[in-house]
């Protein structure tokens, strides 16, 4: 008889996050969050930030491009990439902390598939605790309050190969970030 709830419980889970994730894909923050529920919280699986120092990247034939420009990109361990368009001048945030974000989210080939700064709506999620794809916290980990920052998070740091609403499965997302805020 145990087992029979154990696996009514399950399925109705599984149903409820199947309708939650359908729901959450329609919504403007959908983009920016991870909608596949986990066992465990999705955090970044290298080093932890300021343990290894990035490098600046070498362009190849396979690195994303969001500009003519990669001379200034920073590549971290995991393969995330990232420019400081504005250094911001305010506290660094920490693991647990919520932060207040604008972003734009475009695609390699520069279509935009969602920004808080048009729904003028700031998004808030809370700094390495899985709310949010890899790459944005990983990205943020290191920024300052009042910073601007590019990221190119590739697919495993995003979506990976599934397909999110607008964003084709196998992605690079590209990301122009600033951090508004730590919330109290």
């Amino acid at each position: 008889m145990r087992e029979i709830w154990i696996a009514l419980g399950v399925m109705a889970l599984s149903v409820a996050l199947f309708f939650t994730v359908q729901l959450s894909n329609k919504s403007p923050e959908a983009t920016a969050l991870d909608p596949t529920p986990t066992s465990t919280p999705a955090v970044v699986d290298t080093a932890t930030p300021g343990s290894a120092t990035p490098e600046p990247a070498t362009p190849g034939p396979d690195s994303p491009s969001p500009s003519t420009e990669d001379t200034d990109l920073i590549t971290t361990p995991s393969g995330l990439q990232y420019r400081d368009l504005v250094e911001g001048t305010g506290a660094t945030p920490q693991a647990g902390q919520t932060v207040v974000v604008h972003y734009t989210g475009t695609l390699e080939n520069g279509k935009k598939f969602d920004s808080s700064l048009d729904r003028n709506s700031p998004f808030q999620f809370r700094l390495g605790a899985g709310q949010v794809i890899k790459g944005w916290d990983e990205g943020l980990a290191t920024m300052k309050v009042g910073g601007k920052r590019q990221l190119v998070i590739p697919p495993d740091l995003g979506y990976g190969n599934r397909a999110v609403g607008p964003i084709p499965a196998g992605s690079t997302l590209l990301f122009d970030v600033e951090l508004l805020r730590i919330a109290p």
